[in-house]
């Protein structure tokens, strides 16, 4: 019975996983707006900014991941991988909430210092849109961690044979 319920609760996890890194890319790759100022048209995609592209990057392999991991038996040889493999897209999908966080705080606060003037006073949509995508992506990060330490604690040794 422990057994079943710790692979449900496992389960679950991956499922929650693969939801949340899915809305996020879907949420961020989907961001668009465009305001005009003194004649110009000033258009916010993610794909300008090289932060944004790692964060739609990350979430689609996280993703494509916890999907693909849900078919691996838990008695399989493969298992033990899966459980290195769970560390790395944990950092990675951390790695790509803080830098995306770091740059859509600059965007709504600026920085005084460098003469950065905020922006999304001027284009709300899209920071909008990019605060969803980190709020879905830091759920796909906290359910990896989460998975990491379930993992940690019901199996007795998951590194080693």
């Amino acid at each position: 019975m422990a057994k079943a319920s710790s692979r449900l609760l496992s389960l679950l996890l991956r499922l929650l996983a693969a939801a949340a890194t899915l809305c996020a890319t879907v949420i961020m790759a989907t961001s668009h707006d465009s305001t005009t100022l003194f004649g110009f048209t000033l258009d916010a995609k993610f794909q300008y900014t090289p932060s944004f592209k790692f964060f739609v990057v990350a979430n689609a392999i996280g993703c494509g991941y916890t999907l693909g991991v849900l078919f691996v038996p838990p008695t399989s040889s493969l298992s033990r991988l899966v459980i290195v493999l769970d560390v790395m897209v944990a950092m990675l999908l951390t790695a790509a909430v803080a830098a995306t966080g770091a740059l859509a705080q600059l965007g709504k606060r600026g920085n005084s210092h460098a003469g950065w003037l905020p922006i999304c006073g001027q284009i709300p949509s899209f920071c909008h849109h990019v605060m969803g995508a980190l709020i879905c992506a830091l759920v796909g990060a906290v359910a990896y961690l989460l998975l990491l330490l379930h993992t940690i604690r019901t199996v007795p040794s998951p590194l080693l044979p």
